[in-house]
């Protein structure tokens, strides 16, 4: 069974950095992209970019370009996303996504609040 697990909430001050994790579970992690979205409350989807975890390969939207960095792990089978000088508005749902085993699988969601 395709899984993907997400860690905890997190609260920031503006200005600082958050890091989200996602372990993928089920398939082969190096054999799909993963996808990271977020959706800020009373917002749609916004797609961050994607991480290719055979490579390290990444893309990056244009909105995020500046301040996020995706990473993946293969000896864990994780994918991260950090996102730094986080602002009010970064306080959203951070979702990661595959289509593993030509599946359409998201995590659980992990909220960060951005909060002086």
């Amino acid at each position: 069974e395709v899984q993907l697990v997400q860690s905890g909430a997190e609260l920031r001050n503006p200005g600082a950095s958050v890091k989200v994790s996602c372990k993928a579970l089920g398939y082969i992690f190096t054999s799909y992209y993963i996808d990271w979205v977020r959706q800020a409350p009373g917002q749609g989807l916004e797609w961050m970019g994607r991480i290719d975890p055979e490579n390290n390969g990444t893309k990056y939207a244009r909105n995020f370009q500046d301040r996020v960095t995706f990473a993946a792990d293969t000896s864990t089978n994780t994918a991260y996303v950090e996102l730094t000088s986080v602002r009010i508005e970064d306080t959203a749902v951070y979702y990661c996504a595959t289509k593993g085993n030509g599946g359409d699988y998201w995590g659980q969601g992990t909220q960060v609040t951005v909060s002086v």
